[in-house]
This record gives C-alpha cells, structure tokens and sequence, in this order.
C-alpha cells in the first residue's frame, strides 16, 4: 500500500473537526497533527455539518477529505489509511466504509438501489474519503442539511461518473446505529427525485452532475424501437440528396450514408462527434438563419428535433422558404415534442411544469409546440403540410424492462390514431414549399396563364 504523502497530513484536520464533538476525543496536545475547530452554531443537522466540512477541504486546498461516521471504528490509524490508499493509488475518487447494516436498513438500501438502478451500499455512509477535486464536481452544496445526505452524495457520485470503493468494515466494528424511518423516507424521496431527473421528468440541480459539454452529442440515436428517428429514416428514399439541419453530431447522417446510400451534406453549430463522417459539413449556427447552401442540390431537408431549440423558428422558416419557393419538390421533414403529451398535461394537473436535460422540456428549449400551433407556423411560413403524424415516447429510455418498454410502445402507438393530442409524444410533419408571389408572377410573365389551372387560380 501506497505511502501517504506527508503534505495530505493536513487532510486529517477535518477528521479533527468532526471527532470534537465527541466526549472522548484526545486533547490536541496528544494529536500528532494541525487540528483547527469550528464554531457550527449557524449549521444545520448533520448534513449540514458534513458540507461545512467538505467547503472547508475546498477551500484550503487539500487533495484528500476523511469523514469519520457516528459509530465507533478504529482509531488507530489503519483505518484511515484504508480508506485513503486507493484515493492516492488512483484506484477511487471516493471511498465507504459502512457500518454493519441492521435489517431495515437492508431493506430500504435495495429499495432505493431499485429505483435509481445504483448502487448504494448503505443509507448511512459510515466513514467516508473523498478526493478534493472530485468534490469539485458535484454540487454537495445543495444537499440535504438531514442525515440522507450520505445517500444523495452517493448517487452524485454515480452520476458524475466518479469511481466510488467500497472498504471492508473492521472486524470488530459494531452493528451501526439504524437509521429512523424519517431518515428513510427521507432518503427515498432523494432517489425518486435522482431518478426523474435521469427520465427528464424533473430537473433537479444537485443531481445534474454529468461532465459539462458544450455540444449536442447528448441527443442520442433511437434507432432500436419506434421513435422519430426510425419514423423519419421511412420517409427519406435510398440515394437521396440530404441536408441535415442541426444534425447533432451526426450519427443520423453517418446512418443515412453508411447503410442508406444516402448523400448528406451536414449542418451544426459543433463539429461532428469524433468518428463521424458526412460529404459535406457546414458549421453554421441556425440562429443566425439557414445557411447559404445550393438547395436544389438536394432532395430532402431533416430538422429533426431543431426548431424547438431556434430563438425565431416564425423568422428561420420565413427565410428558409424563400431561398426554397423555387423548388416544389424538395420535401422537408420536421420533428419536435408535443407538449399536449398526457405527462405534462397531468404535471400542469399538480402545479408541475418541470424541466428537465432531455424530453419535451427539454432545458434548452426556447418554443414549445402542439399538433396545431406547429401545423400553423409551417402553413404560415408558406409550406404545404403533405403529412403528420404522432411518434410514441421512448419508453425504452425509461425502463431497462424490455417486455413492459415493448407493451407500453405497443399501447402508446395504438391510441395515437385517435387521440394524438393526447397520446403522440412528438409530431413528424412532412413539408413542401409553396411558391411565392414573386415565383407565381415571374412564371406569368413567362408563360401562357392559361395553360394551367394554377396558372390562371394565380
């Protein structure tokens, strides 16, 4: 086992800070270390005590934190140094050393591990080290001040994608202290709402702890069950000419080339995720407007899932039509959230309007949309509407219960037809551009009006 360094010594003055609160804490003349106690008057529970002592790692710059549980474990020194080891042996970014669990808390811990597909260990975190700078990551400072914050920092872990070791107990640590049954439910409440905001049905800030990034890349492919991605992949013919607004990292335009035959010429505001590949890439941000392009070049146009991210989709739809009204055969096929979806609308129900990373509320979301109000800003933009249709919810994204996700699709796709205000969760549209005025007039001029019906209508 790996030494450790003498500049992490002054990480045990946290650890001092804790153990002074018990009666039989040594005096600081027989602790070999700095020791340094703080006035916690204005802190609140035990989570509040255990944040106090986490922003005080931060800010003074240590590499490593030790927590020392309620219950008693061995203080002779072995048992810090278990659970520092792997943190400077870059094995972990934190590590557990739980008490023996009674069976309540046996209980409530798979409870729990159920419901955010996580592991747990333990309700209560016993004694804990972290590396400072994976504190970093994760926001502990809009946790609980109660005692389920063991609970809420392990999922945060988790989420951020922070290794996390589990140290064995002593062998003559004691049964520890069950947990209350407010501790509990409390505890409980914490991984529902940790698991919402993983389905984007809440958005909860504590629990938004994966990597930050710039880019879109999250969007991920729905090609294994029904969802927009399938539903619009039928409506573009092998071989076609595409151009992909907002293609997201790509990977629908690498499927199109790859397995479609397709020509894609792509366009986003970030480069294409590493490894994709597309005939042509445009970066261009669509708040800006469409690109200059030659659109004739093309046979069909995806905005799949975009417009509801444009500041002005009234104005980028406006301008898209006019450098398209020449070209009543170009398709369009349009995608984005129903936010008519029988969730939200029981959400509004509760006083809810949730937010979340990804979904119909998605937090980048600038326009919300339903079957009419998105029928009417094509038709209003100058586009004829050849088809819509609702696409189910991912189902398969919320439950890893491959036979329930297939019923509820099954369901879901059945009721559509009926009640599709209701039951799509996103709208696929199918477009073609009406030619304008000034095309309409400048035909007249050129050819005989009454050659055609729509010539003389014009």
């Amino acid at each position: 086992m790996q030494a450790i360094p003498e500049s992490l010594r002054e990480a045990f003055d946290v650890s001092g800070l804790l153990m002074a609160e018990r009666p039989n804490v040594p005096p600081p003349a027989a602790i070999p270390f700095p020791l340094e106690v703080l006035n916690a008057n204005l802190v609140e529970g035990y989570g509040g005590r255990q944040k106090l002592a986490l922003e005080y790692a931060l800010e003074r710059h240590f590499d490593a934190i030790v927590l020392l549980g309620d219950d008693e474990v061995d203080r002779n020194g072995s048992g810090i140094a278990s659970l520092l080891a792997p943190l400077f042996t870059d094995a972990a970014e934190a590590t557990f050393r739980a008490p023996r669990p009674g069976l309540r808390e046996r209980l409530a811990t798979r409870l729990i591990e159920r419901v955010v597909r996580r592991p747990i260990s333990s309700l209560h975190g016993g004694d804990r080290a972290y590396r400072v700078d994976a504190l970093r990551r994760i926001p502990f400072a809009l946790d609980a001040d109660g005692r389920h914050i063991d609970t809420e920092i392990r999922i945060q872990l988790d989420v951020a994608g922070l290794r996390v070791l589990q140290v064995p107990e002593h062998s003559s640590a004691e049964r520890g202290t069950p947990p209350t049954w407010r501790h509990v439910v409390d505890a409980w409440r914490a991984a529902v709402r940790a698991r919402l905001n993983t389905m984007s049905l809440l958005y909860e800030r504590r629990f938004d702890c994966e990597a930050v990034s710039r880019d879109n890349t999250q969007y991920r492919l729905k090609m294994d069950f029904d969802s927009s991605h399938v539903r619009a992949l039928a409506r573009v013919p092998e071989g076609s000419r595409v151009l992909d607004l907002g293609c997201a990292g790509g990977d629908f335009a690498q499927l199109l080339e790859r397995e479609h035959g397709c020509t894609v010429t792509a366009v986003d505001r970030e480069p294409l995720a590493p490894g994709n590949t597309a005939s042509a890439f445009h970066l261009w941000d669509l708040n800006q407007g469409p690109p200059d392009l030659d659109y004739a070049a093309h046979d069909i146009i995806l905005m799949l899932d975009v417009i509801e991210h444009l500041r002005a989709p009234e104005l980028f739809l406006q301008e898209l039509h006019a450098k398209i009204a020449a070209l009543p055969e170009l398709k369009l096929v349009f995608t984005t959230g129903n936010v008519a979806f029988a969730t939200t609308r029981i959400g509004l129900m509760l006083g809810q309007f949730n937010y979340g990373k990804r979904g119909i509320l998605d937090l980048t979301h600038t326009r919300l949309f339903t079957f009419s109000t998105f029928r009417r800003l094509a038709r209003q933009a100058g586009f004829r509407v050849l088809h819509r249709e609702g696409v189910p919810a991912p189902f398969p994204l919320a439950t890893s219960n491959r036979v329930l996700s297939r019923l509820l699709l099954a369901l879901n796709r059945s009721l559509i037809p009926f009640v599709p205000n209701l039951t799509a969760y996103q709208i696929l549209l199918v477009l073609t551009p009406k030619p304008s005025l000034g095309f309409l007039l400048e035909h007249a001029r050129g050819s005989d009006t009454s050659a055609t019906p729509e010539a003389s209508t014009a």
